[in-house]
C-alpha cells in the first residue's frame, strides 16, 4: 500500500492538477483532530526536492523521503493542535511583520517577493500561513520548554571551570548527527537490532558513503531533512552527550555509536573553526520585556510597551519600571540590567538594535520573537572576557543546549502520546 501511495504522490507531481485532483485531497493521516492531506505530502515532498538537488544532495529512495516528510508533518500537526489548544494565537499583523522581514533579508519590497513566491511556483497565501504555523510553534515551545529547563549556579561554574573551556568558547564545531530512537521498553532484540544497524551506518560512513544523504534515509531527528547538519556551533552549545567526543575528533572523523536509553547517536566532525581573540566589544545594556499571552493581544502588547516608553520619555525611572513590567524573569528584579554583554548573546533583532544606539540612549519600542523592548545602552568598552560577562555566556550556552536537549524529549513525548492512524 506505501509503495502504491508513492506512486501517487509521484504521479502528482508530474501530471496535470485536473487529471488527479482526488487523489490531492485524498487523507494520509489523521493526527488527533487534524489531518495531512496527500496535497501536504506532495508539496513538501517537491520543497524538499528541490532543495537537496540546490545543495547538490543525493535525493534518497521516494519511499524513505516520504516516510521522513510524513512524520514531520505528523510533529508540526501535533505542536500546531497543542498550540491552539493553549490558546496562542499568531494575529495577521505580526504575521505580515515576519514576512516582510524574510523580504527585506532577500532585500526586496513586499510586493516584490510575493512575485517572486509565484515565480517560484509558491502560494503566497501559503507561505504566509506556513510562516504562521512556525511562529506559533516557537512561540508554543518557547513557553513550555522553558519552564522544563533549571540552571544552578554550579551548573555554570561547572562549565567555567571545565578542563575543555578555552576550546568551549573559541573554537567552533559543525557536527552532522543522526539518532536512531528506542521505543521506551524496547526489547533486547530490538535493541540489538538497532546496535547492528549503528555500526553498520557507521562503518558505512567510515568507507565513505555519504553523511547527509544517510542522515536522510537513516535519522529520526529533527535535523534528518537537513542531512543531520548541526551547523556551527561553539563546542559547549552542542547537546552535552557529544561534547567530549567531538573535542577528541579531527575533521571527517565518524565516532563509535553514542548509546543511551533512548536512542542511539551517530556523530561525525564535518567542520572546525578557531575563533581567533579573546577581546571583544561589550555594551552595558538594560532592558524591559512585554509579551503577548492569552489575554493580552499583539495590539495591547505593542500599546503598552509604548506606553512604557511614554513613561521613561517623561522621566520615569528605568528600574521601577522594569520591575513592575518585565517579563523577563532573569532580569526583571535587577531593574531590567543585562550586565555587560557581547553582541552574540542576544537574538539579532536585538543586537543590531543595540549596536546602532548611542551610549544613555533609549531605543524606540521593537520586537524580537521573545516579544516587545525597550532597551537602554549605558556603557561600552572594548576588553578581555569579564568575569561577569562569561558566567553571563555560560548561563547562555547552558540554556540553549538544554533547550535542545529538553526539545527533543518533549517532540517524543507529544508524539507518543498522541493518537496517529497513518493511512498507507
Amino acid at each position: 500500500m506505501f509503495k502504491k501511495l508513492v506512486g501517487t504522490i509521484l504521479l502528482c507531481v508530474s501530471m496535470p492538477a485536473f487529471a488527479v485532483y482526488q487523489d490531492l485531497d485524498a487523507i494520509v493521516a489523521v493526527v488527533e483532530e487534524d489531518v495531512v492531506l496527500a496535497s501536504e505530502l506532495r508539496t513538501r515532498f517537491q520543497q524538499i526536492v528541490k532543495q537537496m538537488e540546490s545543495q547538490k544532495m543525493q535525493v534518497p529512495p521516494n519511499e524513505i523521503l516520504l516516510s521522513q516528510i510524513m512524520e514531520r508533518l505528523i510533529i508540526e500537526s501535533l505542536q500546531r493542535q497543542e498550540a491552539e489548544n493553549r490558546g496562542v494565537v499568531i494575529d495577521d499583523e505580526t504575521l505580515t511583520r515576519a514576512v516582510m522581514s524574510f523580504a527585506e533579508q532577500n532585500n526586496m519590497t513586499l510586493e516584490n517577493f510575493e512575485q517572486a513566491l509565484i515565480a517560484d511556483g509558491t502560494s503566497y497565501r501559503q507561505f504566509r500561513e506556513e510562516i504562521r504555523g512556525e511562529i506559533m510553534i516557537n512561540r508554543l515551545q518557547r513557553n513550555l520548554i522553558n519552564r522544563r529547563i533549571s540552571i544552578s549556579e554550579q551548573d555554570v561554574q561547572g562549565l567555567l571551570n571545565s578542563p575543555f573551556y578555552k576550546e568551549m568558547f573559541s573554537d567552533e564545531y559543525r557536527v552532522g548527527h543522526i539518532l536512531l530512537s528506542l521505543e521506551s521498553g524496547a526489547s533486547e532484540s530490538a535493541v540489538a537490532a538497532a546496535e547492528t544497524k549503528g555500526a553498520s551506518i557507521v562503518r558505512e560512513l567510515r568507507e565513505g558513503a555519504d553523511f547527509a544523504q544517510s542522515a536522510v534515509e537513516n535519522s529520526s531527528s529533527s535535523t534528518a531533512l537537513e542531512g543531520g547538519d548541526l551547523g556551527l556551533r561553539k563546542a559547549a552549545e552542542l547537546p552535552s552527550l557529544f561534547v567530549e567526543t567531538v573535542l577528541e575528533m579531527n575533521v571527517g572523523d565518524v565516532a563509535e555509536p553514542i548509546q543511551t536509553s533512548g536512542a542511539i547517536h551517530i556523530i561525525k566532525l564535518l567542520e572546525r573553526k578557531g575563533a581567533g581573540t579573546q577581546r571583544e566589544s561589550q555594551s552595558l545594556v538594560r532592558h524591559i520585556l512585554v509579551q503577548p499571552s492569552a489575554i493580552r493581544s499583539e495590539e495591547e502588547t505593542e500599546a503598552l510597551i509604548r506606553s512604557i516608553k511614554a513613561e521613561l520619555d517623561a522621566g520615569g525611572d528605568f528600574s521601577e519600571l522594569a520591575e513592575q513590567h518585565s517579563e523577563d524573569p532573569s532580569s526583571a528584579l535587577n531593574g531590567g540590567s543585562l550586565g555587560w554583554s557581547a553582541p552574540g548573546a542576544f537574538v539579532p533583532k536585538f543586537t543590531e538594535t543595540m549596536l546602532a544606539m548611542n551610549k544613555d540612549q533609549l531605543s524606540e519600542p521593537f520586537q524580537t520573537e521573545f516579544g516587545w523592548h525597550v532597551l537602554e545602552v549605558l556603557d561600552r568598552r572594548e576588553e578581555d572576557m569579564s568575569e561577569e560577562a562569561r558566567e553571563n555566556m555560560a548561563m547562555e550556552i547552558l540554556h540553549r543546549r538544554r533547550f535542545e536537549e529538553e526539545q527533543q524529549e518533549w517532540l517524543k513525548e507529544l508524539r507518543d502520546e498522541a493518537f496517529v492512524e497513518i493511512r498507507m
